[in-house]
């Protein structure tokens, strides 16, 4: 089956499009990698979603506008793709992330993507599954990360022990254990790791008025050197220390911290490459703080995907917190494409949800209390006076 895995993440650099051919059954299938693109947001609707994400109020009736807005430039990045591929037979739309609530003692979480996905599947006549995040959350769930079981079955080494690292706006990581290793499925682990590009990007966007939007390479801050005594101090931060399962967003990773974290390097008069250079080590630092605290079996390879995995000095930073047998690579390397990977994923988990009825989460990494099937499905709406378009939830 020919499936379109749409995702745009916490960045909101650009709707990734990603065409992949499915064969297979079950969890034992083949991905064959066809072609992907990025898709710009219009830079108005792209504002608005930074503003909404930001804590930005909107009415009912501007949110509903956002929410097709969206939707429709989803459909844009179909029809381009759509161009050279006319066989697309499903789609699975993350959406756009402008929310997320982890779940507490006290109440539930709350996630919201917009991306209406009754509009995707009528436009472009293609069945189409979003909404895959509400589904973990309703049962107890974090609603992420989600992608931590098709990473342990497409990215898993015969013999090594292997960490998934996406480095997003934030980072996420999955432990992948060996495929010789018993009960294999249950040792999976998951979470988010903390900031992946965000602070970064948004401190660019503060150093430059705005002109630039993101480090290239790292060059910037490459030149600086990180102030080790901020680190530490950051590293305290109670997210840091919080036992997976864990998520989070913009909403604690945004720019109050940013702004929190300015005010703290002022104390020690950084240059604006040193504190760029701190940031990033931030994002290095905060990754290997959550491996040493929560893994007990060494890695022997770490694959970093994302458009973080494209930084060299962020992939430097990370390799010096493993001296020892630990590498380093993208999933370019095994035959992932790291800048497509998560819109892969979401093509997998609608293929998981709409043919073979199988559940996309991982109770221990998401702490749910269930297994369960993830996604709305969206059918084309049909000639037919009266013929359902809409499969909701088992």
């Amino acid at each position: 089956m020919y499936c379109l895995g749409l995702m745009s993440g916490t960045s909101v650099d650009s709707i990734d499009a990603a065409l992949v051919k499915i064969t297979g059954k079950d969890l034992d299938l083949n991905i064959e990698f066809l072609a992907g693109i990025n898709h710009d947001y219009p830079k108005k609707v792209r504002q608005t979603i930074l503003e909404v994400a930001g804590g930005k109020l909107l009415s009912i009736e501007k949110l509903a506008e956002l929410d097709e807005e969206i939707a429709l430039c989803f459909v844009e990045a179909v029809n381009q793709i759509k161009q050279n591929y006319s066989t697309i037979e499903l789609i699975g739309s993350h959406g756009q992330t402008v929310y997320h609530r982890p779940p507490s003692e006290e109440r539930l979480g709350y996630t919201l993507q917009l991306g209406r996905g009754e509009i995707i599947a009528n436009l472009t006549k293609i069945p189409t599954v979003n909404n895959f995040r509400v589904p973990d959350i309703a049962v107890g769930g974090q609603g992420a990360p989600l992608v931590s079981k098709i990473d342990a079955y497409l990215l898993s080494d015969p013999q090594n022990y292997r960490c998934v690292q996406n480095i997003g706006g934030i980072g996420n990581v999955t432990y992948v254990p060996p495929k010789q290793e018993k009960n294999r499925e249950s040792q999976i682990m998951g979470w988010d790791t903390g900031p992946g590009n965000i602070l970064i990007d948004l401190a660019v966007q503060k150093l430059t008025n705005g002109e630039k939007t993101y480090d290239k390479n790292g060059e910037w801050a490459a030149q600086g050197n990180p102030n080790v005594d901020l680190i530490e101090q950051w590293l305290k931060q109670d997210f840091f220390q919080q036992s997976p399962p864990k998520s989070t967003g913009r909403e604690l990773f945004g720019k109050e911290y940013l702004e929190k974290c300015w005010q703290d390097a002022q104390t020690y008069d950084l240059s604006e490459k040193d504190f760029l250079a701190t940031l990033t080590e931030l994002t290095a630092a905060s990754i290997a703080h959550s491996y040493q605290q929560f893994l007990k079996h060494p890695i022997e390879e770490i694959l970093l995907c994302g458009g973080g995995s494209h930084n060299l000095y962020l992939k430097e930073r990370i390799q010096s917190y493993f001296p020892g047998k630990t590498i380093v690579k993208t999933t370019d390397e095994v035959g992932m494409n790291s800048d497509f990977k998560e819109a892969i994923a979401f093509a997998i988990l609608a293929y998981w949800r709409y043919v073979s009825k199988l559940p996309g989460n991982l109770p221990q990494v998401t702490g749910a209390k269930q297994k369960r099937l993830l996604g709305d499905i969206h059918h084309p709406l049909s000639r037919s006076f009266g013929s359902s378009n809409q499969e909701t939830n088992n």
